[in-house]
């Protein structure tokens, strides 16, 4: 998306055009040849990608965020910008009329023992449009699991059914953020598609199995009360929307750009076979009770590539999110390097400050980083861990990094990114002082 028609909210952005100009956007998005994923963000979005940043990764690398939900119309309010809210529901009709219009086929994968069956998307999408090619498979929504089911799925036989159909274009009913992972893993799998969308209950408002609000409580942005009424069971994700979200966004906007981000910085390591030393050395005579001072020499550090900034390396690292540094260093090389093999050798707190600013703007873009953030800057501890695995052992997650390497611990500092050296130094005379022990 053009940055000049997107806002950026809570740090995903999110489409600022209007109706007419996102069905332009979508007439020309069948038409290139390419594969394209629409997302339709709402408050509720955004609070899970707060805490699955999967999620959220998908969301901003998405090729049209639509807003979905008074509560961002609010919020772009409160930032000087104005959005036009497009629900699900009525863009899931605008793309079927285009769809019979054009003679495309689509494909729905509906969620198994969800409220409208096969039988009911059938029934609706033949009485509605008549003539339009279609195809609706049911999955289990269990299954959407990451980049598991990428492998999985293209073996399954709804999706070679699918792939053999050879759709245009695909809606995934499964429900946030399960649908949105389902096309991003998998839309490679349907290479006739050029349009995805998930587009969560829309189906079950066509089908009748859910009764839309009145047109004048969904101007006024009262849907959310019509649906308390009608699903008293959704109260809480209501309340997520309706409570939680403002009063997050009020943080995001209002007072974490005073505040620095807590942040840990992981130095993980491994000791290697001792370097040989020269004969001479070997034969120096040392006092019987001089310390044995360990050469860095003698471990490997390791280090991760960021996945928008190829050749910028450096040392794993995350916000610590309200936990402790140790537990919060430890849940970033879980999550980062997916492997829990490695123990806490120490942990420092605070060692260095900085802000987002004109000071790393030459090295990367860090207008991206405050918007998603929040934050004013960083503030950051270190955490020293022992690597206890294989390399086989570590499996990077594809939203954070591209591509991870040991280093040695003595060229650590000419290995990282330029931005990165300064507080390197310190972190690696924090690592030395572990070792020479």
């Amino acid at each position: 998306m053009s940055h000049k028609n997107i806002i950026n909210i809570l740090g995903i952005n999110i489409s600022i055009l209007n109706k007419k100009e996102v069905l332009k956007k979508i007439g020309r998005f069948l038409e290139d040849g390419k594969q394209h994923q629409i997302v339709t963000p709402n408050p509720e979005f955004l609070l899970s990608a707060e805490k699955d940043e999967e999620f959220f990764y998908i969301l901003n690398n998405a090729d049209l965020a639509v807003p979905d939900g008074i509560g961002l119309k609010f919020a772009a309010w409160a930032m000087g910008k104005n959005i036009r809210k497009i629900t699900g529901a009525d863009l899931v009709k605008d793309i079927l009329k285009i769809a019979r219009e054009k003679s495309l086929k689509v494909a729905v994968v509906n969620r198994n023992e969800g409220l409208s069956a096969t039988e009911d998307i059938e029934r609706i999408l033949n009485k509605n449009y008549p003539g339009l090619k279609f195809i609706v498979k049911n999955i289990e929504r269990e299954t959407v699991s990451s980049t598991e089911l990428s492998s999985e799925a293209s073996e399954l036989s709804s999706m070679r059914s699918m792939r053999d159909f050879q759709p245009d274009i695909l809606f995934c009913a499964l429900g946030a953020p399960h649908q949105e992972k389902f096309i991003y893993h998998n839309l490679k799998n349907l290479p006739s598609v050029k349009l995805a969308i998930g587009v969560g209950g829309a189906f079950d408002f066509l089908t009748g199995k859910i009764k839309r609000a009145p047109e004048f409580m969904r101007s006024l942005g009262l849907e959310w009360l019509w649906r308390l009424f009608k699903q008293p069971w959704r109260r809480r994700r209501i309340y997520n929307a309706v409570i939680v979200f403002p009063i997050l966004f009020f943080k995001w906007r209002f007072i974490l750009p005073f505040l620095y981000r807590p942040n840990a910085v992981c130095i993980l390591y491994r000791r290697d076979a001792p370097r040989r030393v020269s004969a001479t050395v070997a034969n120096m005579e040392y006092k019987k009770d001089a310390p044995r001072r360990v050469s860095t020499g003698e471990y490997k550090i390791l280090l991760v590539q960021r996945i928008e900034d190829p050749g910028h390396w450096q040392l794993p690292q995350g916000g610590t999110d309200g936990e402790d540094i140790e537990k919060a260093g430890a849940r970033e090389l879980r999550e980062e390097l997916g492997t829990d093999k490695f123990r806490i050798v120490m942990s420092y707190k605070n060692l260095w400050k900085y802000k987002f600013g004109d000071r790393i703007e030459k090295y990367i873009k860090t207008d991206v980083i405050k918007r998603k953030l929040g934050h004013k800057g960083q503030k950051q501890s270190l955490i020293i861990a022992e690597f206890l695995g294989k390399d086989e052992d570590i499996k990077i997650n594809f939203w954070d990094h591209s591509a991870w390497k040991w280093v040695d611990a003595e060229n650590l500092i000419n290995e990282v990114h330029p931005m990165r050296r300064e507080s390197n130094k310190i972190f690696l005379e924090k690592f030395k002082g572990i070792i020479d022990k």
